[in-house]
């Protein structure tokens, strides 16, 4: 790995490098029919740098992406970097008080985002003291080009129309702050981990060049949202360090869609996660899929049972490539990786990342671990660890220790150096005396041939903790079916492992990053 320069700045390391290395003609972004090169991505970054600055943006000033997955999301993204702004970045389908709420938060000097989310936004920024400046894209429902200008003075295409596409800009230092990213918020409010500039190159170099191999020939598809640290990376920051190609699309990444972004796009990674695997595969039994492009799937965000693994694998034979990453170390530093798969394990380090596993209790990074193949809390030591919680010191204290980052999920580590999660430090369920992983039950539910996904969840039933399984299930449902599942973990478990209860879904909830949302469950 490269040694990184003290003045740095990311949209030159993953945007504007491509064109010193005469890559400018290559395709950097396809969009349905449109495709868009490196050198024109560059020319609106520019642009939008220049925009910024005019703006007032000062160096570290947050500018707030509220963008679907659609080309202008590039050039802002870099545009803002270039211009010395931090980037924050939100959903486009969020409620406007969850936006206002994270607007207000972060302090945001400038706000990006379509149509229909400004109208909604509006009255409330107007209410503020201090609004942000807002810039408008057209909403992707309703026009094909995305560089459509729209009639109001606060139109990004318009803006960028009459400006240069040269600038000089704040110079920006591998510790300045760059980009904050959420943490899913399951607890509470989300919070952001502050991230600066070297965080992001670290762990490009680390991860998706040295172990992953992402090529410059690449053309990448995402399942999840760009607004989210993992398809930010996988989908726009990986490919770009290399000269590969984004391919974009607007619409829900329903399992119909992604089918057709692989094949109309000629997919070589795909970007998954548990859920669409399971979803594609009951789509293939419908109608055979041709993924036959495809170098290999990523998966992440949430566990994959090893039974829907070997369902993929022995359908598609496309390797899946399963890690962990957070917010906190900004992606993936534990992973499954080219001639190194071990199913059902989460991998092994990402080379300049170090793990250990201590007990729940332990205050620091310095206690003794467990024992090979016991379970603990994981810890984590890498140069893309964030500096802490914005706003919040006494969070920051008790995840951040240093270089070292306390995880909150559960681990255990086998004597080949693999690991393997087993749900999180603070899901664990204690039922008539007994602790009980719900994701554990999870993964034996989702070998029964009906089940199509599960979550489990404690709850108390007379002051007495229980537990419930939410089941999406792939025929109809019945109490002999629900009698059936309790009996099936009963034999493939300990007995008393269970669910005492099973609720039968249509479709379990699932929060903005795509996760199973169990506080939803418990709220219901």
């Amino acid at each position: 790995m490269s040694t990184i320069a003290t003045e740095f700045n990311l949209a030159d390391y993953y945007l504007f490098d491509r064109i010193q290395e005469g890559l400018g003609d290559r395709t950097a972004i396809r969009f349905g029919e449109r495709s868009y090169t490196y050198a024109t991505v560059a020319q609106k970054a520019l642009k939008t740098a220049n925009l910024l600055s005019k703006s007032g943006l000062n160096s570290g000033d947050r500018v707030y992406l509220v963008l679907p997955d659609m080309p202008p999301f590039a050039w802002a993204f870099f545009g803002a970097l270039k211009a010395g702004g931090t980037v924050a970045m939100g959903n486009p389908l969020s409620k406007a008080a969850d936006l206002i709420y994270v607007t207000n938060y972060i302090q945001a000097r400038v706000v990006i985002t379509t149509e229909g989310v400004a109208d909604a936004l509006r009255p409330l920024l107007n209410a503020h003291p201090c609004p942000p400046t807002l810039f408008v894209v057209p909403d992707a429902s309703t026009m094909d080009d995305p560089e459509r200008k729209i009639d109001t003075t606060e139109c990004l295409a318009t803006a960028l129309d009459g400006l240069q596409a040269n600038g000089v800009f704040p110079a920006s230092y591998m510790d300045s702050p760059a980009i904050w990213l959420f943490t899913s918020g399951s607890t509470g409010r989300p919070k952001a981990a502050m991230h600066c500039h070297r965080d992001f190159y670290f762990n490009t170099e680390r991860y998706a060049k040295a172990t992953i191999g992402y090529q410059a020939d690449d053309v990448c598809v995402s399942v999840p949202r760009l607004f989210f640290g993992y398809a930010t990376g996988t989908n726009l920051m990986f490919p770009f360090a290399v000269g590969a190609c984004a391919a974009l699309f607007t619409e829900k990444p329903t399992a119909e869609k992604i089918a057709w972004a692989i094949t109309y796009y000629s997919a070589s990674v795909l970007t998954n996660v548990p859920t669409l695997m399971g979803r594609l595969l009951d789509a293939d039994q419908q109608s055979p899929l041709d993924f036959s492009s495809l170098r290999f799937s990523l998966s992440a965000g949430e566990a994959l049972p090893p039974a829907l693994l070997d369902r993929w694998l022995a359908r598609f034979d496309v390797p899946v490539y399963d890690g962990i990453g957070s917010a906190e170390m900004f992606h993936i530093y534990l992973t499954n990786r080219p001639g190194d798969i071990k199913p059902g394990s989460l991998g092994r380090p990402v080379e300049g990342y170090q793990l250990k596993i201590l007990s729940a209790d332990a205050e620091g990074p310095g206690a003794a671990e467990v024992d090979t193949g016991d379970p603990g809390v994981l810890w984590i030591k890498g140069d893309s660890v964030a500096s802490g919680y914005w706003l919040d010191r006494d969070k920051s204290w008790t995840t951040f220790h240093g270089h070292w980052c306390r995880s909150g999920d559960l681990f255990r580590r086998d004597e080949d150096g693999y690991y393997w999660f087993c749900g999180r430090a603070d899901q664990l369920l204690k039922v008539s005396g007994q602790w009980v992983s719900p994701l554990e039950i999870e993964h034996c539910l989702a070998e029964h041939p009906l089940v199509a996904e599960a979550a489990v969840i404690g709850v108390k039933v007379n002051d007495l903790m229980s537990t419930r399984a939410f089941i999406e299930i792939r025929t109809t449902a019945s109490e002999d079916l629900a009698d059936e599942l309790k009996d099936f973990v009963r034999t493939n478990l300990a007995k008393y492992k269970y669910p005492r209860e099973i609720v039968f879904v249509d479709e379990l909830p699932r929060n903005d990053r795509g996760k199973v949302d169990k506080k939803a469950l418990k709220n219901d």
